[in-house]
C-alpha cells in the first residue's frame, strides 16, 4: 500500500477524515437522507426540538419532556443539518467492530461452518454472559432476526446488519 493511502486510512480510523460522506455507501446515504427528511418536519434543512417533538408524536410518543428533546439536540455540536446528522451516525457506528471480526466471533460457535447457530445457544450466551440481554431485548432480537423452522439463526445476516445498518437484499 502506498504511504499516502496508508496515512489516509490511519487518519480515517482515528476519526481524522473530514469527508463524512466517504464513511457510507451511496445507498446508505440515500436512506439517511430519507430519514432526515422525515424528521425535518418543517422542511427548513435543520432538525430542531420542534421537529423531534412532531416526528415523535406521529409515532405515538405524545408526552416527551422538553429536557429529553434538548438532550437529543445537544448531542450535536451545532444545528443539525444533513451533514451533521450523517456525522452523528458515523460517530455512533465508528465504535462497531468490522464485519470480519464480528463474523469470526460467531464462527467460533459454528464449527461446521453452516452459517447458522441454534437459537438456544444464542439465548443462553446473551442472557447469562457479560452485558446480559433483558427478556425485552431478546424479544426484539428474535423479532428482527427470526430463526428458521429448525431453530437456526443466520448469523451472517446479523453481522451484516450490525455493520451496515440494513438487511441484505437478495
Amino acid at each position: 500500500m502506498a504511504p499516502k493511502k496508508a496515512k489516509r486510512r490511519q487518519q480515517q480510523a482515528e476519526g481524522g477524515s473530514s469527508n463524512v460522506f466517504s464513511m457510507f455507501e451511496q445507498s446508505q446515504i440515500q436512506e439517511y437522507k430519507e430519514a432526515f427528511t422525515i424528521i425535518d418536519q418543517n422542511r427548513d434543512g435543520i432538525i430542531s426540538k420542534d421537529d423531534l417533538r412532531d416526528v415523535l408524536a406521529t409515532m405515538g410518543q405524545l408526552n416527551v419532556k422538553n429536557e429529553e428533546l434538548e438532550a437529543m439536540v445537544k448531542e450535536a455540536s451545532g444545528p443539525i443539518n444533513f451533514t451533521v446528522f450523517l456525522t452523528m451516525f458515523g460517530e455512533k457506528l465508528k465504535g462497531a467492530d468490522p464485519e470480519d471480526v464480528i463474523m469470526s466471533a460467531f464462527k467460533v460457535l459454528d464449527p461446521e461452518a453452516t452459517g447458522s447457530i441454534k437459537k438456544e445457544v444464542i439465548d443462553e450466551l446473551l442472557t447469562t454472559q457479560c452485558d446480559r440481554f433483558t427478556p425485552e431485548e431478546m424479544t426484539n432480537l428474535w423479532a428482527a432476526f427470526p430463526p428458521d423452522v429448525a431453530g437456526n439463526v443466520d448469523y451472517k445476516n446479523i453481522c451484516y446488519v450490525i455493520t451496515h445498518g440494513e438487511e441484505k437484499e437478495e
